[in-house]
């Protein structure tokens, strides 16, 4: 189920925590509100992206564009 929360204590960024329909939970922050809602949206509307893709393959392929870079 869906959820979110932005909070704020005083003298600190935003924190902003999200639920996808997956149960999947995420955490950020940022400077401002707007930043934190705009965060949570995109998030939803990448869900199915994000659980489609084999995380496994994408891990891969990071590390191995790592050790590109190190050579």
């Amino acid at each position: 189920m869906r959820d979110y929360s932005i909070t704020r204590k005083k003298g600190e960024w935003y924190d902003a925590r999200v639920i996808d329909s997956y149960g999947n939970k995420y955490q950020n922050y940022f400077e401002f509100a707007h930043e934190a809602n705009d965060w949570i949206y995109y998030i939803w509307e990448k869900e199915e992206w994000f659980n489609s893709v084999n995380s496994q393959e994408l891990l891969a392929k990071a590390i191995k564009q790592c050790k590109e870079i190190d050579n």
